[in-house]
């Protein structure tokens, strides 16, 4: 499947889930240092969990005896003080034990045998998902104000659900007297949260009976064999569920980004992707059952619209009112690669979050370098002879040592892992080259192993080749989350700009998509794993966070359109970290809005928004006329006959889009003028100044320049572009908009000169 991270070249015979599923499970130990009171030797007390290797058979495995064990790693001052420092003794989350230490007496502990690492504790989040609390869905009073998502239903296009997972078993009131949807697993199998359930397989049965699909695995429908549909759904709107960890890890609350929303299921893809004929079927079923949102974490290569059936089924299902947040696609980072580019969809790329499960290098000459890891397992703090081993597939001379591995188009992390393993290797380094950049990925192996970044990979390398006897071993720290933090763009989020249509800035916004915990159909990790939780990546974890998001705004504003809340959720984009910095590319640069178009999403201004950017289906056709459809292509998208010679086609700028990609050349004089017009949503009126542009050596003029609205009523104004000369060819970016009473209505723009 050309979603699955396997770092070869995808051959796309289908349209295919876009997500990156290793398997991955994180471990997540916290690192969030507790308040602490002076020790005896004058320093900061602070707790640290602390590994250990397991007691030695003659210890025995009762509480007594492990208890023993661990506090014969406690300075001895400790234990003849008779003071109370170690706080717990774990028998079977790790293999280790909590203690408050002070710096000098950690250092001690540090230097016994037997000792594996040690981390600062931290409180532990409400959301083992993190994202809903990254996105400030509670404290920014978001969840209150939309009821959580009540009485809205989402509808997710995918590999189907488990039913039965805990994170879709809350009750909710019944649906809406609109729903029409059916359930096909069966008596009490659905429930007030899985209000619909249904299997679209046929044409991925056929493709199958003629030998074009491979190997297939459908179960039965609509039931999740495959996991992605579980883990998307429960993103946009699982339930909260207590105790939920994976790997023995990552305890905690889950929950989704709209937790009392409707789900309703349609199945149309199996493991190895999803034919256009059950993806028609499936949103052909969606819009007759009368759901909200339609998500969808899938989709193909460029094409023209009338060819693609997302653009064709997202067409009429906006036609009918639904919202619909498709994923950006997986092809990055190059340019051009994107999924799902038509202007009436929400196209979705993926940033990072603040959160890492942290799997440190510490090499031999003292210098450490982050990666991450979801497999942490008990390992030496000792130094390990370190050796470079080019792409591992086919390692040698690696008994007991620690090999890096470059990441390869034609290998499998998972495989390099195992290469590794089964050559003798005792950890492995992984490590990104310049195409991946920044991007690790936290995911299970059969070894030791931290993912690392390609400038921690370059001096890792140098040092092996500069050093004699280089050595290194890996110290895992489990999940740190929190501090000053700047999104970064995927390396595998698709970019812009778009081939279909040149003159639509796409992405449309970005989202979490990176290490996404979430629901799983069954249990993960160890063969005795109780808990059904997953960690995967891609532009398919980061669009059901969208669609959870505009679930919320629909919820908040039940008569808000799918043009209103796909304006609310660009005009509102965030476009910096906590730290105050610019949203980043893979590579740390300030990112391209071809990588990341309006922004990352922010919830609370995305509800808040009252002044949006309305786009009506004959807007669209319009568009499309001036793109240069056929009136046959166009019948086949709008679902009607359209005589173009009869509608006063518009030239892509000139749709009423929230955002600008500009042309100035010498055929329109390096100017071009085009028109907005700005909806008053809100109850009362509002006063809306406009904002000064920066575009560099582009001038930007907006008139009038400043609007003045009652409730409910529409104002056009008009932006003048111009480059004075011709100068060299280049392309400026930068942001146009509005404040409003207080809110801020942003504008991406792009000019090409």
């Amino acid at each position: 499947m050309a979603s699955r991270v396997t770092y070869s070249v995808p051959i796309l015979l289908l349209h295919f889930i876009l997500f990156f599923s290793n398997r991955i499970v994180a471990v997540e130990t916290q690192e969030i240092l507790l308040y602490s009171t002076p020790g005896s030797q004058g320093s900061r007390l602070t707790t640290y969990i602390i590994h250990v290797e397991a007691p030695p058979p003659h210890v025995g495995g009762d509480p007594e005896g492990r208890e023993a064990w661990h506090r014969s790693f406690l300075p001895v001052h400790l234990l003849d003080s008779g003071e109370q420092r170690l706080l717990y003794s774990y028998e079977h989350v790790i293999t280790g034990f909590a203690a408050r230490l002070t710096e000098e007496e950690l250092a001690v502990v540090r230097e016994m045998d037997g000792f594996l690492a040690a981390y600062p504790d931290e409180l532990i989040p409400l959301q083992t998902t993190h994202s809903p609390e990254y996105l400030r869905l509670q404290t920014s009073g978001v969840w209150n104000d939309s009821n959580y998502g009540e009485g809205v239903i989402i509808g997710v296009l995918d590999t189907g659900i488990n039913p039965d997972h805990p994170s879709f078993g809350c009750d909710l009131p019944p649906p809406p007297s609109t729903w029409k949807g059916q359930c096909e697993f069966g008596p009490n199998r659905c429930s007030t949260k899985i209000i619909g359930a249904r299997g679209f397989t046929l044409g991925l049965r056929a493709m199958h009976a003629d030998g074009l699909a491979g190997e297939i695995s459908l179960g039965t429908a609509p039931f999740d064999t495959e996991g992605h549909g579980t883990h998307v759904a429960s993103t946009a709107a699982g339930c909260f569920v207590d105790a939920a960890a994976s790997y023995g890890q990552a305890q905690g609350t889950a929950v989704g980004v709209a937790p009392r929303a409707y789900i309703s299921v349609y199945k149309v893809c199996g493991s190895n992707g999803c034919p256009n004929s059950d993806i028609l079927a499936g949103l052909d079923a969606a819009i007759s059952d009368g759901i909200h949102v339609a998500s969808l974490s899938l989709g193909g290569p460029s094409s023209s619209f009338d060819a693609n059936p997302i653009a064709i089924g997202g067409f009429k299902a906006v036609e009918k009112g639904i919202f619909v947040s498709c994923a950006a696609g997986n092809d990055g980072p190059s340019a051009r690669t994107l999924s799902n580019e038509a202007p009436w969809l929400l196209t979705v790329g993926a940033t990072t979050m603040d959160r890492s499960i942290r799997a440190t290098v510490r090499l031999g000459n003292g210098l450490e370098f982050d990666g991450e890891s979801l497999y942490q397992p008990s390992f030496p703090s000792t130094q390990r002879p370190l050796v470079a081993g080019g792409s591992c597939s086919r390692p040698v001379n690696i008994q007991g040592k620690v090999v890096l591995c470059d990441i390869s188009l034609n290998v499998a992390p998972s495989d390099q892992g195992l290469n590794v393993r089964n050559a003798g290797g005792a950890a492995m380094i992984l490590a990104n080259t310049a195409r991946e950049g920044n991007t690790t990925l936290a995911e299970p192996y059969v070894l030791p192993v931290s993912h690392v970044s390609s400038y921690a990979g370059l001096a890792i390398k140098q040092y092996i080749r500069s050093g004699s006897n280089p050595t290194a071993t890996i110290v895992f720290k489990g999940t740190v989350t929190g501090g000053q933090f700047t999104p970064a763009v995927a390396y595998f989020s698709s970019r812009g700009p778009s081939i279909s249509s040149p003159g639509i800035l796409k992405p449309d916004i970005v989202a979490p998509g990176v290490n996404i915990l979430a629901a799983w159909p069954t249990p993960v990790g160890t063969p005795d794993a109780q808990s059904s939780f997953f960690v995967i990546s891609g532009t398919s974890m980061a669009t059901p966070h969208v669609s959870g998001v505009a679930a919320l705004a629909k919820a908040a504003h039940p008569t808000w359109s799918p043009g209103a809340i796909k304006s609310s959720l660009m005009t509102s984009a965030s476009q910096v970290g906590n730290a105050g910095k610019r949203i980043e590319d893979h590579v740390g640069n300030p990112a391209s809005r071809f990588d990341i178009g309006a922004g990352e999403v922010d919830a609370r201004g995305a509800v808040d928004a009252g002044l949006v950017y309305e786009v009506s289906s004959s807007d669209y056709i319009a568009y499309l006329c001036g793109l240069g459809y056929t009136n046959r292509q166009i019948r086949i998208i709008a679902g009607r006959a359209v005589n173009c010679s009869s509608v006063i086609s518009i030239k892509e700028d000139e749709l009423n889009y929230p955002n600008f990609r500009i042309f100035l050349n010498d055929g329109n004089n390096f100017r071009r003028e085009v028109t907005r017009t700005l909806t008053n949503l809100g109850p009362r009126g509002t006063t809306c100044i406009a904002l000064n542009p920066e575009l560099g050596p582009v001038s930007a003029t907006v008139r009038p320049a400043t609007l003045i609205f009652s409730a409910g009523e529409k104002k056009q104004y008009t932006v003048t572009f111009t480059k004075s000369g011709s100068g060299t060819r280049s392309t400026v970016s930068g942001l146009l908009g509005w404040s409003c009473n207080g809110v801020t209505v942003r504008n991406a723009a792009v000019v090409s000169y």
